[in-house]
């Protein structure tokens, strides 16, 4: 049985599925895998230690996605268009750095809202997921995306990095959007509440919603959004496509997708 070593770099990960979703994918392909959580506010020092230890790489998450490129050899292209980084390859003495966020963001939309328009969506959050998310966006045929984040410089280098204009008032976008999603971690266990006002999602009756958050399934911006009737999709699909995509750069082994789905759930149904 093949041994490989992996893990996630972050802040708040002690709830991460990510362990069990992980290994037991290399349980069914056959390999004995291991995935380490490495709970540390040192983003370098907690590298060193997995590329000490023989890890065949890392995933990245909050708050370092942006962060751990000053700290790599090499990225991919997408990586290096987005600016962000959530998958971190140890090879030949080199570190590399992918982005699986974007192809986990596009899977999921194109599986659970096929048929929604995608013309004008508002973004909420410009950090590395949301950086990742507003380039899949692009690739789904959006041509305008409002980006709004509290840090108005980061929310107004995102947009020029797309090629968008800086975003107005958000209650005013809303009124022509056809989606709004959600990127910052605002809805998390361990960042509860609602990114907006309720009541902004009561003016278009045509919006779609989304949340990239998975840990609540339904955060609280997803609820208000079914109380007003309108279509939403939730992080589930897009935390297992993009750990797919991960998966298959630490362990060269192609993952099957539908059971990590599957996993997912049941992995979700467990923590109720």
């Amino acid at each position: 049985m093949t041994n490989c070593r992996c893990g996630l770099i972050g802040s708040g990960i002690g709830t991460s599925l990510s362990p069990a979703l992980h290994e037991a994918e290399g349980q069914a392909q056959g390999l004995d895998l291991t995935y380490t959580l490495f709970e540390s506010p040192d983003l370098g020092r907690a590298l060193d230690d997995a590329e000490r230890d023989g890890f065949a790489g890392v995933n990245i998450t909050h708050p370092f996605k942006q962060q751990v490129i000053g700290l790599l050899d090499d990225l991919s292209p997408q990586a290096r268009a987005i600016g962000a980084v959530n998958t971190v390859v140890f090879r030949d003495g080199k570190r590399f750095g992918h982005n699986t966020d974007a192809y986990g963001f596009f899977r999921s939309f194109r599986a659970n809202l096929p048929d929604v328009p995608v013309r004008h969506v508002v973004q909420l959050g410009a950090g590395g997921a949301g950086a990742a998310v507003a380039h899949a966006l692009l690739e789904l045929g959006a041509t305008t995306v409002d980006i709004i984040d509290p840090d108005a410089t980061r929310s107004r280098d995102l947009s020029q990095q797309i090629g968008q204009r800086p975003a107005g008032d958000l209650y005013e976008s809303l009124q022509t959007a056809d989606g709004l999603i959600n990127t910052s971690p605002i809805g998390m266990h361990h960042h509860p509440g609602i990114p907006l006002p309720a009541e902004h999602l009561n003016r278009n009756p045509d919006l779609w919603v989304a949340d990239i958050v998975y840990m609540p399934v339904e955060t609280e911006l997803l609820r208000a959004a079914r109380a007003a009737g309108l279509r939403t999709l939730g992080g589930t699909a897009m935390c297992a496509y993009q750990a797919a995509a991960a998966f298959q750069l630490f362990t060269g082994t192609t993952p099957d997708i539908p059971r990590m789905l599957r996993h997912l759930d049941v992995l979700l149904q467990r923590r109720g």
